[in-house]
């Protein structure tokens, strides 16, 4: 018998009682049943251990007349003993010196058949225990420029007090190696964007925006066997003025704040709110409201913060900003670059990364979008999941509603059941979706009872509860071109609600093609 992983095993001793009466007295008679038990000290974490770490074999079971462990040549040290080869002690005691994966071989013999768990196996039981011993755990990072062509250029001198130049604005290529089986790997990148990451990447590209002298620590480490390595450079990085022009990276909202994020720190001294113009227009109507006031973002000194008189934008608002030049220079002083009607675009979680909702297209295939079976015109469609052409990631779904046609589908998961999306009552929504439409399509109005319909896909909750998003395919509707749709609703009720996707081409003697990607789903504020 081979076991490569040990489980908890119960320990437990079987007894059977066979009672016999006669007239003068009654004997009881104890009969031993034959059952293996092995376990180790390490065998809740799959035996494994590090370099020069203990672990110990212990043999229990009922009914054992022999046996003999035996140990990999030059690998074992057997605490106690000699020899380090093989024992025939219950419980062996040992350290593993060179670092690999190692069998431990058990042989028994017992007075009779023995149990192994519920199965008989026989008097003679041959097992095989894996152990695992991992190096001492050692981290080791290296840190490069980053050439004007992105790829990787000279390397830092790693040490403390090394104060390696960089230009602000300028970015440095960290990567690291390990040995030891690492689990947990964190950097923290002083006066970096960003500053902090957690995670396995073998290689980041770090920011510098703002002047000043800068630390950089590395951490690994792994809970069982308990390891950690630490690797700290004081001062590691210099970030000096630069005489490149500063650029507006980002324009985005912060706490209700318009947020403009620029490539490097902002000097607060030249800040004034006369040089900036908010324009925010609303389901049509502008919203008319000046600046009260001007700052930089007190955590991050590359981002103006503006704030509105008794306002503040809301994920349904169409926000712009302008800047007319004035004295708005860094704090290596570059002036600002004039900049009009720059877009503000919200940061959005998108709730359907917690959910088995394919939203990318990237982990299923056409059967995963299945026809809803309404009849009729809502069958007529193709649908295919595609990797030409995608607007992030590596695939896409491609459709074609067929010449009056449409499409009903859902999304199920690999046991055929809808994928269900959580809606909280009273919570606003974004729900997105970006399309492709590949060639010239006029959609032809279609009169059925005294309405007048158009092209479109639209998106419903299973209970029909609300319109989640309608996307009318227009003769002005963007061709050859990734076009991101967006609806708002609020939630009326908690529950949890599969979607369906409705396409409808009804009145057109034209096929409709198209590709969509990246659904999401984000809670947001709308204006009162």
């Amino acid at each position: 018998m081979k076991i490569k992983t040990f489980n908890i095993y119960i320990l437990f001793i079987l007894f059977s009682l066979t009672f016999s009466s006669c007239e003068e007295d009654n004997d009881v008679k104890l009969i031993e049943t034959n059952h293996q038990v092995i376990y180790t000290s390490e065998m809740d974490f799959e035996n494994t251990i590090q370099v020069n770490g203990k672990i110990s074999f212990s043999d229990v079971s009922q009914g054992v007349v022999s046996r003999e462990w035996r140990f990999p040549e030059n690998v074992v040290d057997i605490i106690d003993s000699e020899n380090d080869l093989t024992s025939n002690e219950v419980t062996v005691k040992t350290i593993f010196n060179q670092a690999g994966t190692y069998d431990v071989y058990l042989h028994q013999e017992f007075k009779g058949d023995a149990y192994v768990g519920e199965t008989i196996k026989g008097k003679s039981l041959d097992t095989t225990i894996v152990v695992t011993v991992l190096d001492s755990l050692k981290a080791l990072i290296t840190a490069n420029y980053i050439n004007e062509d992105g790829s990787t250029g000279a390397e830092l001198n790693l040490a403390n007090m090394a104060e390696n130049v960089v230009t602000a604005s300028k970015s440095i290529r960290f990567s690291q190696s390990t040995i030891g089986g690492p689990e947990n790997f964190d950097w923290t990148l002083e006066g970096g964007d960003p500053e902090t990451v957690t995670g396995e990447e073998n290689s980041i590209d770090v920011k510098y925006k703002k002047l000043g002298v800068y630390d950089v620590k590395f951490i690994a480490s792994r809970e069982r066997p308990e390891g950690i390595d630490t690797i700290y450079f004081k001062d590691l990085i210099k970030v000096i003025p630069s005489t490149d022009p500063v650029d507006l990276e980002q324009v985005t909202e912060k706490d209700g704040k318009i947020a403009l994020v620029f490539s490097r720190e902002m000097d607060a001294f030249s800040l004034d709110k006369n040089n900036f113009n908010v324009t925010i227009e609303n389901d049509g109507n502008i919203i008319t409201s000046s600046i009260s006031k001007v700052s930089i973002d007190p955590d991050e000194g590359n981002i103006v913060l503006i704030e509105l008189n008794n306002n503040r934008v809301y994920n349904d608002d169409i926000v712009t900003v302008s800047y007319t030049p004035g004295i708005l220079m860094t704090t290596d002083a570059v002036e600002a670059t004039a900049f009009t009607d720059v877009r503000l675009e919200f940061e959005t979680y998108n709730i359907l990364q917690d959910t088995e909702f394919d939203y990318s297209f990237e982990n299923t295939t056409a059967t995963e979008w299945p026809y809803l079976w309404w009849g009729g015109e809502w069958g007529m469609y193709d649908l295919d999941i595609v990797s030409s052409n995608a607007q992030d990631g590596s695939k896409s779904a491609y459709i074609e509603y067929h010449e009056n046609g449409g499409m009903i589908i859902g999304h199920n998961n690999l046991a055929g059941t809808p994928v269900t999306v959580p809606i909280k009552a009273g919570q606003a929504y974004e729900f997105g979706l970006w399309i492709y439409v590949t060639e010239d399509f006029a959609s032809s109005p279609y009169p059925l009872n005294d309405s007048v319909f158009e092209s479109d896909i639209r998106i419903y909750p299973s209970d029909w509860s609300f319109e989640a998003l309608v996307t009318t395919f227009t003769e002005d509707f963007p061709i050859g071109e990734w076009v991101y749709t967006n609806t708002f609703i609020t939630g009326p009720s908690d529950s949890n609600v599969d979607l369906y996707i409705r396409g409808y081409n009804v009145g057109t003697n034209k096929r409709l093609k198209f590709y969509m990607d990246n659904f999401s789903i984000s809670e947001v504020n709308l204006r009162p």
